[in-house]
């Protein structure tokens, strides 16, 4: 019998029950395809995170749904780095993650004992209002854009807030660049108690209904804000429905910074 160390670390958080649950496993090699795939399924959180030490200090770094891999994600990277820090002995000023699509992204401890990532920034592209996304959603945005994500931009944090969008019908929609599936909508209003951008973000093409904090959207977030407001440092609140989830940025030229806590909720042995 094959084990492995596992943790479950609440991530974008500052105690158990806020931001978005993530596992962490770390493994001397990694597994098959199939083998991650049915041990995220079996985890059953928005995303498990594998690392394999690559032998220079670095680690090689995957991510799965329940559902599929993914290119980049943000909270269970976050995780992972917290678990390095936390529970795998790391001391290092700079945790570097080398990853099969997203190239290396940085994970970095700061004095007030919150970590910040280093991503690549989401370009995006400004489409045309679509009257099938439109009635999915429920309601009609402002504004709509596309990236790695379909973008709906609202007006006011309580439009974002009551949304209820048929997600069956988003699973199939969309117009995405790059390695992203369609069926992924972030949704988002300039508009906030006490933060400069309220969102949520809806995953139905990952086998996700709703993510509860997404860094990955976050690379998005940022360098939009930027192109419509000019700034570059945005407070932002992901505001999924009983968590929630405080995320700071700052874009740098071609990458975002994100902040944020997490917490370690379990502690245990993943048998195989």
């Amino acid at each position: 019998m094959a084990t492995f160390p596992f943790a479950q670390i609440d991530a974008f958080a500052s105690q158990a029950f806020e931001g978005n649950q993530a596992c962490v496993m770390p493994m001397d090699d990694f597994l098959s395809d199939d083998e991650l795939q049915q041990i995220a399924a079996e985890n059953n959180v928005a995303e498990t995170a594998f690392i394999v030490p690559d032998g220079s200090g670095a680690w090689q770094l995957r991510w799965f749904t329940p559902a599929v891999e993914v290119p980049l994600c943000g909270h269970a990277t976050l995780a992972a780095g917290h678990y390095l820090y936390r529970h795998g002995g790391y001391d290092g000023e700079t945790i570097t993650f080398r990853t099969r699509k997203s190239g290396e992204l940085f994970v970095s401890r700061l004095a007030d004992g919150r970590l910040e990532m280093d991503f690549p920034a989401q370009a995006t592209r400004e489409l045309d209002l679509d009257d099938e996304i439109i009635a999915a959603l429920g309601k009609a945005p402002k504004r709509v854009f596309t990236g790695p994500f379909y973008v709906a931009l609202y007006d006011t944090a309580a439009e974002i807030e009551a949304l209820d969008p048929d997600l069956e019908r988003l699973r199939t929609l969309g117009i995405t660049d790059g390695d992203w599936d369609i069926g992924n909508f972030g949704c988002l209003a300039l508009d906030g108690d006490g933060v400069d951008v309220t969102s949520r973000f809806f995953a139905p093409g990952s086998g996700i209904p709703e993510d509860p904090a997404t860094g990955s959207w976050h690379c998005v977030v940022s360098p939009l804000v930027a192109k419509l407001t000019g700034k570059t440092e945005v407070d932002c609140f992901q505001a999924y429905p009983g968590r929630g989830a405080r995320i700071q940025t700052r874009l740098d030229g071609d990458r975002v910074k994100l902040r944020g806590q997490s917490v370690t909720v379990i502690e245990g042995t993943f048998k195989l």
